[in-house]
């Protein structure tokens, strides 16, 4: 088997930004090839790295080269895996299961081109899940934002009657049929292992991800006493307007900078 993080396959990525590179990487993940693009500026210095992690499922929500661009052009160097059996990676995405390690065994692809040894996790939805578990079980994580980020799977299903189907097929049934298929992909029973600080971004009417989920996080966060500081927006939902939308993700690249473990 090949090793995790190893690359299979790099080939040039149309950059809607002249000054950020694109480059689409097929990488090895547990065994399968899996793909996601690298966003790296023209300008060469010693940029610290960002793993973006996306939220949706499968061609849902998929990376937006215009979104890692922006993120690189703040001064980093970007890294988005697609996730498993996306726009022809093998395998099959499991909503936060086996294939949390195409975002844990990312940060390695990362660091391929990234010399610095600062790595931050940048996280929208679903991608939220997908952070927290890199946070618990890796330990060279700098810090971690999280933006409309699921963290509890359990309620994922109470509130969004429209992916029940979804889930049912992809955990094995429900939260009572099959309890196991959820409490795996369960991060806050684990979060005492994170070791970055956590800032979390959640817009309070969001309907996509309720805010109930940036709210536990907060809560189980702040029991152990983990730095964690919260940005949340009353008037806002799982989608700012765009001009907000920028100045947030301006802020926050200020705030991954300033972080130190």
């Amino acid at each position: 088997m090949k090793t995790n993080g190893e690359i299979y396959n790099l080939r040039e990525y149309p950059s809607p930004n002249p000054k950020i590179k694109l480059t689409e990487i097929t990488y090895w993940s547990e065994g399968l090839r899996v793909k996601g693009l690298l966003a790296t500026p023209i300008a060469k210095a010693n940029y610290e790295g960002i793993l973006y992690l996306r939220g949706g499922m499968q061609g849902v929500g998929m990376v937006r080269p215009a979104r890692i661009a922006q993120l690189a052009s703040h001064g980093f160097i970007v890294f988005a895996p697609y996730y498993r059996g996306v726009r022809g990676g093998e395998g099959r995405d499991e909503f936060g299961g086996e294939d949390r390690f195409d975002a844990i065994n990312a940060v390695d692809v990362l660091k391929h081109f990234c010399l610095n040894k600062r790595i931050h996790l940048f996280a929208f939805s679903r991608g939220g899940i997908m952070a927290l578990w890199t946070g618990i079980l890796r330990n060279d994580i700098t810090s971690i934002v999280t933006w409309g980020g699921v963290s509890d799977i359990k309620f994922t299903y109470e509130e969004r009657v429209d992916m029940r189907r979804m889930m049912k097929r992809v955990l094995g049934g429900s939260p009572q049929k099959n309890p196991i298929g959820y409490e795996e992909r369960q991060p806050l029973s684990r979060v005492d292992e994170i070791k970055a600080p956590v800032l979390i971004i959640h817009g309070m009417l969001d309907d996509n991800v309720g805010f109930k989920h940036a709210q536990l996080l907060e809560n189980g966060l702040k029991v152990l006493n983990k730095h964690v500081e919260t940005w949340y927006y009353p008037d806002y939902t799982h989608f700012f307007p765009s001009d907000v939308n920028r100045k947030v993700v301006d802020s926050a690249c200020q705030w991954m900078k300033l972080q130190q473990l």
